[in-house]
Formats: C-alpha cells, structure tokens, sequence
C-alpha cells in the first residue's frame, strides 16, 4: 500500500530520525548490490542503521542483503552506504525503491555510485569481469518519478543525456588495468524480474544494444538524476547469457557465488576510486 503522506514529508521524517542516530555527513552515496555487501565491512562506522528503524523505509527481503545503513568513512572518504537494496519484483514501487535514494541527497551526498550483479549480454564480457554502465535502456514497468511532481525534489522532466560519469568510468578502467581485472564499460538493460530471461529476450536484449540485464539500479539512477547527483554504476557479470549456446541453468546462489568471489575487485576499484576523488 502506497505511503500517502507527501513525498518530501516523508524524507523530512527519515531525516529526523537518522540525525537522532548520527550527525555524520556524508558525501558519497554508495548502493551495495547482491554479493557485494561485504564492502560495508571496510567502512569505519561510526553508526550503522537498520532499515527497520528509519521511518518509510522499506525492509529488503532479499538473500545477499543485509538491510542497513551505514555512515563512516571509506579510503578516507565520508560515505553513507546502503548494505542491501530493494527491488521491484519485491514487491514495492519504484517511489519506495528510491526513497532511500533522497533520503542520501538530504544527508549530503554529492554522487552516488551503485553497484549491481547483471547477466552478460555480450559475447565478450565474461563472468566475473567488471562493468562500467556508460548508459541504460529501461524496460521497467514502473517509473519513480509517475506521478505529481515536488519541484523542491527536482524538474518535471529530468535530461538523462549526461546520466553516468564517464570520466570516472575511465578513471575506473585506468585502475582495473593496473590491477589486472578484466573491466568494460557497457549498456545495462533493466527488467521488473523475477525470473531470469529466456534465450530468446537475451537475443532481443543483444540486437537492442544491452550489454548486461539486471533487476535493479535504474530506478535509482532515475531519482538520482532528477536530484542533481552525480551517478556511477558498476555491475559485476554473474553469468554469460549470449551467445545463446553458452546459456547455462542459474541459480539465485550461483549468482551470489560468482558476485562474491568477484568482490575483492570491486571493492579494489571504489576503494581506489574515492581516493582519486578525495
């Protein structure tokens, strides 16, 4: 059931409640995605807050998502993590989806970097390499900015031609390079999922120019947009879904699997990446 207090009040209230927690201020927003929440351990916290407790909050309901949020400092940096997401085909909408999203900007935040586990679309993008989004194409349902607009929230109608950083996208490659992880950069596609896509959509999804096909991320980048952040994106490629003879059963485990033990590049990259920007 949709919240009907307005939007705005309803970050105002989360906010009360965090400073009553912690008066950190954060620059950077990151989103931990599926596997990747093990980078929230290499933060030195100075609060860690259950979504439970944050008022509109959603909980996430996902395995490989711990549901908290995070504040200390990353290489140095102040950051605000979110050690788990919410997804669509949990059964929110996309408002509740990003609420966390605005809730990061009032906090501070100047960029957010998001991270994500996505099916390769692209015959030369294996599993367990690193993938910078240099764009996206949206064939999600739901949209977070339906519905009246709060110009105190941002415009009507966001320009999405700038979306994601490329320069830091290149910084992020100069790193990967030099530490011997295979990165790309590429198109990722968003779905509502849950079930993972039949060969024939890989196909399509390949002819229409994604490079990865994921369940999140997008929705976040939209309210991140329309709020004036910064974005960057990373996905790790979990599993090769073209060419299609290469296509393999997968399960939700073999996708945490491959996320995880892609990790330590991950985590090798932002750790790297918030230095450069510090």
């Amino acid at each position: 059931m949709e919240n009907q207090t307005p939007l705005y009040d309803q970050i105002q209230e989360a906010l009360r409640y965090i400073r009553t927690q912690t008066d950190f201020t954060p620059r950077y927003g990151i989103v931990l995605g599926t596997g990747l929440s093990g980078l929230a351990d290499e933060i030195e916290a100075v609060a860690e807050i259950p979504y439970g407790n944050i008022p509109h909050f959603p909980t996430s309901t996902v395995k490989g998502h711990k549901g908290k949020l995070v504040f200390g400092r990353l290489a140095g940096q102040p950051v605000v993590a979110m050690a788990g997401r919410f997804h669509y085909y949990e059964g929110y909408s996309a408002k509740q989806i990003t609420f966390p999203v605005r809730v990061m900007k009032f906090l501070g935040i100047e960029l957010l970097i998001l991270s994500n586990a996505a099916g390769s679309a692209n015959q030369h993008i294996m599993a367990g390499d690193i993938v910078f989004l240099r764009d996206h194409i949206n064939l999600q349902p739901d949209n977070p900015l339906r519905g009246p607009n709060d110009e105190r929230l941002g415009p009507r109608f966001p320009d999405m031609l700038h979306t994601y950083d490329r320069r830091l996208n290149a910084k992020g490659l100069e790193i990967a390079q030099k530490q011997g992880i295979r990165a790309h950069e590429g198109v990722y596609l968003a779905l509502q999922g849950p079930n993972l896509e039949t060969p024939a959509e890989y196909n399509f999804f390949h002819i229409a120019g994604a490079d990865l096909v994921g369940m999140s991320t997008v929705p976040e980048v939209l309210v991140a947009r329309h709020m004036g952040l910064g974005v960057m994106a990373m996905s790790v490629a979990t599993n090769k879904c073209y060419p299609l003879e290469e296509i393999r059963e997968t399960t939700h485990d073999d996708v945490i699997a491959v996320a995880q033990s892609a990790e330590p590049k991950m985590r090798k990259i932002v750790m790297e990446l918030l230095a450069f920007l510090g």
